[in-house]
């Protein structure tokens, strides 16, 4: 859940027709889908006490030593002391998994020196809420989340996910098309949810949700955490919503401030703030949560962080497929066509087709059926990307493990917790 770092507040006031402008300019950057990344989320644990607190001290030490490290991938830190990698644009599906794969495995060496290990769950399973980094901004996301409850903490400091980025598509109709695959990005969202829930505890207790974290963005302000209505043209309905949204915080020297209840656009015509600034505008996108947001390409954001070594690669494969590979993304596209009555009536992630996702994963017949064929379809689709067998192979058991039984990782979470001894 981070937010980009913070930047100059220097430069002229932005008047409100500039900043609709900008936002219209930059959201849909369209062409060929050609480049793909991932952003890749991880709870940090104790290897051989993971229920454990590690210590504010030994954070910041492998912290250190993690920033040291020659990767080719962005590295950064989570308010609650997650390591997140961040993929450079590739031009294969190949590359993007070949890249971040080497620089996953100097991070987990270097974090066994130090007694740690990377733990793949979207929401902590028994450590509570603790804030490590200590930073104006953090500071002033949680005065903003907590004024709607405890979740922003939860999902600040004990959340983790795999965030897919693929080209908004093609200017022009087809499956290709930004319009296209932004109503996909939409109605499969919740598939995704479905397909790769990975949060069913919190604190050490069953929460009834398959999905916490996904949960945790529902318990939210909408007007932060939900997508735009898909009844309208996509460039117009984000430019309102980004316009709409409530400003979590103005940068200053010193605290900075939290306005209550006060919008961008609402922001540009104040007299009693500082002006906002092109920057101001850039990082207000960066504090609003939809679960798409587009950023010159698509980032898509449900998908909660995954057990393994490699459990990551499956859904930035299955997506790649998906969306980049037209015989696919016209299976998918017909596949979640009987899901969108559902989403009808209220934005992602607040609709019941996302909230049935989270809550029962592929339990729910209509995402199972959809999640069978989609799977199907990227698994036919990969070798036509030049994916490795290996890649194909990891794709193809966690098919066969949870997406034909109707199964997601927190069903295992879940059958271990109740197997365990009292």
């Amino acid at each position: 859940m981070s937010v980009s770092p913070e930047c100059g507040i220097d430069g002229p006031a932005l008047r409100e027709q500039e900043a609709e402008a900008l936002v219209e300019g930059i959201c849909f950057k369209t062409g060929p889908p050609r480049s793909v990344g991932v952003e890749v989320e991880w709870l940090v644990h104790r290897e051989r006490a993971p229920h454990d607190l590690v210590g504010r001290e030994e954070l910041a030490a492998a912290h250190a030593d993690l920033r040291t490290l020659p990767l080719r991938s962005g590295l950064s830190f989570e308010p609650g002391g997650q390591v997140e990698l961040s993929s450079r644009p590739a031009p294969s599906l190949g590359a993007c998994v070949s890249e971040v794969s080497a620089d996953l495995a100097a991070v987990r060496t270097a974090l066994r020196g130090h007694g740690l290990t990377l733990a793949g769950m979207g929401v902590d399973p028994r450590l509570p809420p603790r804030r490590f980094l200590r930073e104006p901004r953090y500071d002033a996301m949680e005065a903003c989340l907590d004024r709607t409850g405890p979740a922003g903490r939860t999902l600040m400091c004990t959340s983790a996910s795999v965030q897919v980025c693929l080209d908004a598509g093609r200017e022009e109709p087809g499956v290709m098309g930004f319009t296209r695959r932004w109503w996909l990005a939409h109605h499969l969202g919740a598939v995704l949810v479905a397909a790769f829930a990975n949060s069913p505890m919190q604190e050490g207790r069953a929460t009834g949700w398959l999905s916490t974290r996904q949960l945790k963005w529902t318990e939210l302000d909408p007007g932060r955490a939900g997508a735009p209505s898909l009844a309208h043209d996509p460039r117009r309905a984000w430019v309102r919503r980004v316009l709409d949204a409530p400003v979590m915080c103005v940068r200053r020297d010193g605290p900075w401030e939290v306005p209550d209840g006060v919008s961008f656009r609402e922001w540009t015509r104040s007299r009693t703030m500082r002006p906002p600034t092109h920057a101001d505008l850039d990082y207000h996108i960066s504090t609003l949560f939809p679960p798409v947001r587009p950023r010159g390409h698509l980032e898509l954001r449900m998908i909660d962080a995954q057990p393994g070594d490699d459990g990551w690669i499956v859904p930035l494969a299955v997506v790649t497929a998906l969306f980049d590979d037209p015989e696919a993304a016209a299976i998918a596209n017909r596949a979640v066509t009987p899901l969108a009555e559902r989403a009808a009536g209220a934005p992602a992630p607040h609709n019941p087709l996302w909230t049935g996702a989270a809550r029962r994963g592929l339990a729910d017949p209509g995402l199972r059926r959809a999640a069978v064929t989609c799977f199907a379809a990227a698994l036919d689709a990969l070798p036509r990307l030049g994916v490795s067998t290996g890649v194909l192979d990891t794709v193809a058991a966690y098919t066969e493990r949870y997406v034909r039984r109707g199964r997601c990782p927190a069903d295992d979470v879940l059958d271990r917790e109740a197997a365990a001894p009292l």
